[in-house]
């Protein structure tokens, strides 16, 4: 095995294992609670990119799949996918990839790092909203502006505040990890 295979596969087990931390630190709010999770989902697109980042999301979905305690507040099984967060779990592949396609790193000039960090954040939100709210209005047969009021207003404040820190994060680690400025 190469010393970067073997860099890859700690990168990739370091994220699942912070995206599963952070699925523990929830506030729980209604049927969707807050989680830290989605701060280290964003991180591990924009930092290992969109397959190793997807990666990481898909080792957290399929130790939950299978049982393990996981998810928010303890929770495993495939019930928890079928369940009301469902869609936010499947929003978090779709988000790990889309931020991580965006970034790029190695393209570009500093700024365009930045602009893209921050394009990557709203983006990569939006993908774990999309699925999210859909699925919760159908699961639990809601009207959309209960819905939206259930599961995206309580959230934009705390997900803007997790975005920004991502990007923060981000453009610290990233000339760490690729050794020239991310560009």
């Amino acid at each position: 095995m190469e010393k970067n295979d073997m860099r890859n596969i700690v990168l990739t087990a370091l994220f699942t294992a912070l995206i599963i931390a952070g699925s523990y630190m929830a506030l729980p709010v209604g049927p969707v609670p807050i989680v830290l999770a989605t701060l280290f989902i964003l991180l591990a697109g924009m930092l290992l990119g969109p397959g190793q980042g997807a990666a990481a999301v898909g080792v957290y979905l399929l130790l939950g799949a299978v049982g393990l305690p996981v998810f928010s507040g303890g929770k495993g099984g495939f019930a928890v996918l079928t369940g009301p967060t469902g869609g936010y779990l499947a929003g978090y592949l779709l988000a790990a990839w889309a931020a991580g396609i965006i970034v790029r790193p190695n393209k570009g000039s500093e700024g365009k790092l930045l602009l893209r960090l921050i394009l990557a954040a709203l983006a990569a939100t939006v993908l774990i909203y999309l699925p999210g709210v859909f699925w919760l209005k159908y699961k639990l047969s809601m009207e959309w502006p209960k819905a939206l009021g259930a599961g995206l207003t309580p959230f934009l404040p705390g997900d803007a505040l997790k975005g920004i820190a991502a990007v923060i994060l981000a453009r610290i680690f990233i000339p760490r990890y690729y050794g020239n400025g991310g560009e």
